[in-house]
Protein backbone atom coordinates (compact mmCIF):
# COMPACT_ATOMS: atom_id res chain seq x y z
CA UNK A 1 0.00 0.00 0.00
CA UNK A 2 1.40 3.59 -0.98
CA UNK A 3 2.22 6.12 1.83
CA UNK A 4 -0.16 8.94 2.06
CA UNK A 5 0.78 11.99 1.26
CA UNK A 6 1.94 13.63 4.33
CA UNK A 7 4.15 10.88 5.09
CA UNK A 8 5.71 10.24 1.71
CA UNK A 9 9.07 10.61 0.78
CA UNK A 10 7.92 13.27 -1.84
CA UNK A 11 6.41 15.30 1.11
CA UNK A 12 9.62 15.03 3.44
CA UNK A 13 11.45 16.21 0.18
CA UNK A 14 9.13 19.39 -0.34
CA UNK A 15 10.69 22.04 1.72
CA UNK A 16 9.12 25.54 2.73
CA UNK A 17 12.68 27.02 4.49
CA UNK A 18 11.55 30.71 6.48
CA UNK A 19 7.98 29.39 7.84
CA UNK A 20 6.88 31.42 11.02
CA UNK A 21 5.47 29.06 13.87
CA UNK A 22 4.39 25.45 12.79
CA UNK A 23 2.86 24.41 9.07
CA UNK A 24 0.40 22.08 8.17
CA UNK A 25 0.99 18.78 6.31
CA UNK A 26 0.79 18.44 2.55
CA UNK A 27 -2.83 17.51 1.99
CA UNK A 28 -5.35 16.54 -0.72
CA UNK A 29 -8.14 19.18 -1.09
CA UNK A 30 -11.24 18.48 -3.05
CA UNK A 31 -12.58 21.93 -5.12
CA UNK A 32 -16.17 22.22 -4.43
CA UNK A 33 -18.23 20.86 -6.64
CA UNK A 34 -15.47 19.40 -9.47
CA UNK A 35 -14.50 15.48 -9.77
CA UNK A 36 -10.95 14.91 -7.76
CA UNK A 37 -7.83 14.27 -9.42
CA UNK A 38 -6.02 11.13 -8.23
CA UNK A 39 -2.96 11.98 -6.52
CA UNK A 40 -0.27 8.92 -5.32
CA UNK A 41 3.64 8.97 -4.32
CA UNK A 42 5.54 7.07 -6.79
CA UNK A 43 9.16 6.32 -7.93
CA UNK A 44 10.25 7.06 -11.22
CA UNK A 45 13.37 7.43 -12.81
CA UNK A 46 14.73 7.31 -9.14
CA UNK A 47 12.86 10.36 -7.95
CA UNK A 48 9.85 10.72 -5.33
CA UNK A 49 7.23 12.10 -7.30
CA UNK A 50 3.34 12.91 -6.91
CA UNK A 51 1.60 10.99 -9.72
CA UNK A 52 -1.02 12.94 -10.87
CA UNK A 53 -4.32 11.48 -13.35
CA UNK A 54 -7.66 13.68 -13.99
CA UNK A 55 -10.52 12.33 -15.57
CA UNK A 56 -12.67 15.73 -16.19
CA UNK A 57 -11.45 16.67 -12.96
CA UNK A 58 -9.62 19.22 -10.99
CA UNK A 59 -7.82 18.98 -7.43
CA UNK A 60 -4.92 20.46 -5.32
CA UNK A 61 -2.46 18.95 -3.08
CA UNK A 62 -1.69 21.77 -0.90
CA UNK A 63 0.55 22.89 2.04
CA UNK A 64 0.14 26.15 4.28
CA UNK A 65 2.50 27.97 5.32
CA UNK A 66 3.54 31.71 6.77
CA UNK A 67 6.78 33.20 4.94
CA UNK A 68 7.39 36.60 5.76
CA UNK A 69 7.90 38.67 2.21
CA UNK A 70 12.05 39.33 3.29
CA UNK A 71 12.51 35.47 3.21
CA UNK A 72 10.89 34.71 -0.22
CA UNK A 73 13.89 33.56 -2.29
CA UNK A 74 13.72 30.58 -4.77
CA UNK A 75 11.38 27.92 -5.76
CA UNK A 76 12.43 24.98 -7.36
CA UNK A 77 10.41 22.07 -8.68
CA UNK A 78 9.58 19.43 -11.52
CA UNK A 79 7.53 17.55 -13.30
CA UNK A 80 7.44 15.34 -16.23
CA UNK A 81 4.17 15.58 -18.78
CA UNK A 82 3.76 13.07 -21.54
CA UNK A 83 0.76 15.13 -23.05
CA UNK A 84 -0.61 17.99 -23.63
CA UNK A 85 -4.22 18.82 -23.17
CA UNK A 86 -5.87 19.25 -26.61
CA UNK A 87 -8.09 22.64 -27.09
CA UNK A 88 -6.86 23.66 -23.48
CA UNK A 89 -5.68 27.72 -23.56
CA UNK A 90 -5.54 29.71 -19.99
CA UNK A 91 -6.74 32.54 -21.16
CA UNK A 92 -10.22 31.45 -21.93
CA UNK A 93 -12.52 30.49 -19.30
CA UNK A 94 -14.29 27.59 -20.90
CA UNK A 95 -10.98 25.58 -21.32
CA UNK A 96 -8.72 27.02 -18.73
CA UNK A 97 -6.90 23.48 -17.90
CA UNK A 98 -3.58 22.73 -17.18
CA UNK A 99 -1.24 19.33 -17.00
CA UNK A 100 0.56 20.59 -14.40
CA UNK A 101 0.57 23.82 -11.81
CA UNK A 102 2.92 25.00 -9.45
CA UNK A 103 0.64 27.34 -7.27
CA UNK A 104 1.87 30.04 -4.48
CA UNK A 105 -0.71 31.99 -2.59
CA UNK A 106 -0.54 35.32 -0.74
CA UNK A 107 -1.65 37.06 1.90
CA UNK A 108 -2.64 41.36 1.33
CA UNK A 109 -5.12 43.88 2.26
CA UNK A 110 -8.10 42.64 0.57
CA UNK A 111 -9.72 45.62 0.29
CA UNK A 112 -8.12 46.57 -2.43
CA UNK A 113 -10.14 44.48 -3.76
CA UNK A 114 -12.10 45.51 -7.16
CA UNK A 115 -16.03 44.74 -6.65
CA UNK A 116 -16.02 41.77 -8.64
CA UNK A 117 -13.28 40.27 -6.63
CA UNK A 118 -14.81 41.11 -3.37
CA UNK A 119 -17.92 39.48 -4.48
CA UNK A 120 -15.79 36.54 -5.61
CA UNK A 121 -14.41 36.17 -2.45
CA UNK A 122 -17.51 36.35 -0.41
CA UNK A 123 -18.50 33.39 -2.72
CA UNK A 124 -15.53 31.29 -1.75
CA UNK A 125 -15.70 32.37 1.85
CA UNK A 126 -19.59 30.77 1.57
CA UNK A 127 -18.75 27.75 -0.78
CA UNK A 128 -15.23 26.55 1.12
CA UNK A 129 -15.31 28.31 4.84
CA UNK A 130 -11.45 29.70 3.77
CA UNK A 131 -10.64 33.49 2.69
CA UNK A 132 -9.88 33.90 -1.11
CA UNK A 133 -5.83 34.37 -1.25
CA UNK A 134 -5.56 38.20 -1.95
CA UNK A 135 -3.02 36.76 -4.38
CA UNK A 136 -2.21 34.16 -6.68
CA UNK A 137 0.90 33.35 -8.64
CA UNK A 138 1.32 29.95 -10.60
CA UNK A 139 3.50 28.44 -12.51
CA UNK A 140 2.19 26.32 -15.42
CA UNK A 141 2.46 24.50 -19.00
CA UNK A 142 0.86 25.93 -21.46
CA UNK A 143 -0.20 24.73 -24.95
CA UNK A 144 0.49 28.09 -27.00
CA UNK A 145 1.39 30.91 -24.91
CA UNK A 146 5.32 31.77 -24.94
CA UNK A 147 7.82 30.41 -22.57
CA UNK A 148 7.94 33.05 -19.43
CA UNK A 149 4.53 34.54 -20.76
CA UNK A 150 2.22 36.13 -18.48
CA UNK A 151 -1.34 35.17 -18.40
CA UNK A 152 -3.99 36.38 -16.51
CA UNK A 153 -7.01 34.17 -15.36
CA UNK A 154 -10.02 35.02 -17.13
CA UNK A 155 -12.31 34.66 -13.76
CA UNK A 156 -10.39 37.13 -11.29
CA UNK A 157 -7.44 39.53 -11.33
CA UNK A 158 -6.38 38.04 -8.30
CA UNK A 159 -4.79 34.87 -10.02
CA UNK A 160 -1.94 35.21 -12.50
CA UNK A 161 -0.01 32.78 -14.27
CA UNK A 162 3.80 32.37 -15.81
CA UNK A 163 4.24 29.95 -18.27
CA UNK A 164 7.50 28.03 -17.36
CA UNK A 165 6.93 25.58 -19.93
CA UNK A 166 4.90 25.38 -23.17
CA UNK A 167 4.10 23.87 -26.37
CA UNK A 168 5.04 19.74 -27.03
CA UNK A 169 8.68 19.74 -27.32
CA UNK A 170 9.72 18.68 -24.19
CA UNK A 171 7.10 16.52 -23.11
CA UNK A 172 7.95 12.63 -21.50
CA UNK A 173 11.22 14.17 -19.55
CA UNK A 174 11.44 15.41 -16.59
CA UNK A 175 12.03 19.23 -16.74
CA UNK A 176 13.59 20.88 -13.58
CA UNK A 177 13.08 24.80 -12.82
CA UNK A 178 14.15 27.50 -10.33
CA UNK A 179 12.23 30.95 -10.21
CA UNK A 180 12.72 34.08 -7.90
CA UNK A 181 9.36 34.48 -5.95
CA UNK A 182 9.53 37.97 -5.49
CA UNK A 183 10.70 38.72 -8.74
CA UNK A 184 7.91 36.77 -10.71
CA UNK A 185 5.30 38.38 -8.20
CA UNK A 186 6.27 42.01 -9.07
CA UNK A 187 5.97 41.61 -12.68
CA UNK A 188 2.68 39.57 -12.19
CA UNK A 189 0.81 41.92 -9.99
CA UNK A 190 2.72 45.47 -10.01
CA UNK A 191 3.72 45.52 -6.71
CA UNK A 192 5.88 43.60 -3.63
CA UNK A 193 4.23 39.80 -2.25
CA UNK A 194 2.94 40.28 1.24
CA UNK A 195 3.50 36.46 3.10
CA UNK A 196 3.07 33.71 1.35
CA UNK A 197 0.63 31.31 3.02
CA UNK A 198 0.15 28.51 1.01
CA UNK A 199 2.05 26.22 -2.10
CA UNK A 200 0.00 23.63 -3.90
CA UNK A 201 0.54 21.64 -7.06
CA UNK A 202 -2.84 21.47 -9.01
CA UNK A 203 -3.76 19.25 -12.30
CA UNK A 204 -6.92 19.79 -13.90
CA UNK A 205 -9.01 19.02 -17.18
CA UNK A 206 -13.30 19.60 -15.74
CA UNK A 207 -13.15 22.54 -18.43
CA UNK A 208 -12.22 20.31 -21.51
CA UNK A 209 -13.35 17.16 -20.18
CA UNK A 210 -10.75 15.26 -21.07
CA UNK A 211 -8.27 12.66 -19.07
CA UNK A 212 -4.73 14.00 -18.42
CA UNK A 213 -1.82 12.20 -16.51
CA UNK A 214 1.50 13.97 -14.59
CA UNK A 215 4.38 13.60 -12.14
CA UNK A 216 5.54 16.17 -10.14
CA UNK A 217 9.13 16.39 -8.24
CA UNK A 218 9.42 17.43 -5.16
CA UNK A 219 8.58 21.60 -4.15
CA UNK A 220 11.19 23.75 -2.74
CA UNK A 221 11.19 27.17 -1.34
CA UNK A 222 14.54 28.50 -0.28
CA UNK A 223 14.45 31.75 1.70
CA UNK A 224 16.61 34.68 0.43
CA UNK A 225 19.35 34.01 2.37
CA UNK A 226 19.46 30.09 1.92
CA UNK A 227 19.52 31.52 -2.15
CA UNK A 228 21.95 33.95 -1.53
CA UNK A 229 24.47 31.99 0.29
CA UNK A 230 24.23 28.83 -2.40
CA UNK A 231 25.31 31.68 -5.38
Amino acid sequence: MPPTIADSPWAGASTVAGVVGSADAWRHWRLPGKAEVRFVPVTVNGRHALAASADAAASVVRRKVRVEPEALGLVRFSWKVPELIAGADLAAREVADAPVRIVLTFDGDRSRFSAKDAMLAELVRAVTGEEMPYATLMYVWANQQPVDSLVHSPRTGRIRKIAAESGPARLGQWLDYERDVRADFERAFGEPPGPLVGIAVMTDSDNTRTSVKAWYGPVRLESRGDAQAAR
